[in-house]
């Protein structure tokens, strides 16, 4: 039997967020364009580029995700923020175009995840994003498959140094699920087997009926 010392858990899905994954933590993690609204008194330690003691209202910086999301509020205006430019209209109208072209992993490892977390800020390109993100999944998700049913014991690295860190986890699905077909076909397919807790239970069994 397989054992895993650590078994992956999977990132949410859309706009929601699974705080015990490892993806998902990491996109937690993804540096925003922000501009704070108000005044951070005694904080201009966290601001290198200023020798103030505060921070001041208007000044721009770059703040993980989740602290922008901590910090957003919209009744009342703490930060604002702004469209990383891989979401903005320019490059909306490349993915458009033709999304298989851009190489997301270097754009954005988190493409698919951040763009569905901005959705939690309010801006009126909002649906322009949403539906920029959901076309360019579907126009990339062909090509992915197709590559990982057709790279069956090959060197993967240059397919898959392109996509972003979702395609990539597809893309290992559709190799193992590849691996595991190959596996049934030529007879190699993997047996049941008794689970290790039941064989120790089995042996402090016999341990007991022993004199």
């Amino acid at each position: 039997m397989e054992t895993h010392s650590y078994i992956p858990v999977p990132p949410g899905v859309g706009m929601e967020e699974n705080f015990l994954s490892l993806d998902d933590i990491l996109l937690s993690h993804e540096r925003l364009p922000s501009r704070t609204e108000c005044t951070f008194p005694r904080l201009g330690f966290l601001e290198k580029s200023s020798d103030s003691r505060d921070i001041q209202e208007g000044t721009k910086m770059e703040m993980p995700l989740f602290l922008a999301k901590g910090l957003y509020e919209r009744k009342r205006r703490v930060v604002s923020v702004e469209l990383p430019k891989v979401y903005k209209e320019g490059w909306r109208t490349v993915f458009n175009a033709d999304p298989t072209v851009v190489d997301l992993h270097k754009m954005g490892p988190y493409y698919y995840g951040l763009g569905s977390q901005l959705l939690h800020f309010d801006s009126p390109e909002n649906p322009e994003i949403a539906q920029a993100v959901l076309q360019t999944f579907i126009g990339r998700f062909r090509r992915t498959m197709d590559s990982s049913q057709n790279a069956y014991n090959e060197d993967t690295s240059a397919l898959v140094e392109r996509l972003d860190y979702l395609e990539r986890a597809l893309f290992r699905a559709g190799q193992s699920g590849l691996n595991s077909f190959q596996n049934w076909e030529r007879g190699r397919a993997s047996t049941i087997t008794a689970s290790s807790l039941v064989l120790n239970y089995r042996k402090r069994k016999i341990t007991d009926l022993q004199p």
